[in-house]
C-alpha cells in the first residue's frame, strides 16, 4: 500500500508527479519539487536582505526576478483551481466558494468555471 501511495505523490505547486521530478520534499500539508524550490530560491536571491524597495534594484535584477515570480504565481493559481474543482465535484456551491474567497458568487464562477 505504501508503494501505491508513493505513486500518487506530486508537487503541491506545479502538480508534477514524483516520477517527473528529481526530488520531492514533504512538508506538513504538501510537497514541493526541486524545480519549484529552485524558482523560490531565484526569487529570494533577487530580493536583497532588508529589501529597500524595487526602485533600488537594477533593471537586470528585476528582469531576472520576472520568470521565477511568474512561475510561482502560475503554480499557486493551479493549486487554487484544483481546490475549486474538488469543491465543485463535491457539490459545494459557487455561493460558498465566493464567500470563502470574499468575492461574489458570480465573480467566483467567472474566474474558476
Amino acid at each position: 500500500m505504501n508503494k501505491l501511495r508513493r505513486a500518487f505523490l506530486r508537487c503541491s505547486f506545479c502538480r508534477k508527479p514524483n516520477s517527473k521530478v528529481a526530488k520531492l520534499i514533504a512538508g506538513r500539508r504538501g510537497y514541493i519539487c526541486d524545480v519549484c524550490v529552485a524558482s523560490c530560491n531565484k526569487i529570494l536571491e533577487a530580493t536583497p536582505p532588508g529589501f529597500a524597495g524595487w526602485e533600488t534594484l537594477t533593471d537586470e535584477q528585476i528582469l531576472d526576478a520576472l520568470l521565477p515570480a511568474e512561475r510561482t504565481v502560475e503554480a499557486v493559481r493551479a493549486v487554487l483551481q484544483e481546490h475549486i474543482d474538488v469543491l465543485r465535484k463535491r457539490g459545494v456551491s459557487w455561493e460558498a466558494i465566493g464567500r470563502a474567497l470574499q468575492i461574489s458568487r458570480q465573480a467566483a464562477w467567472e474566474r474558476f468555471s
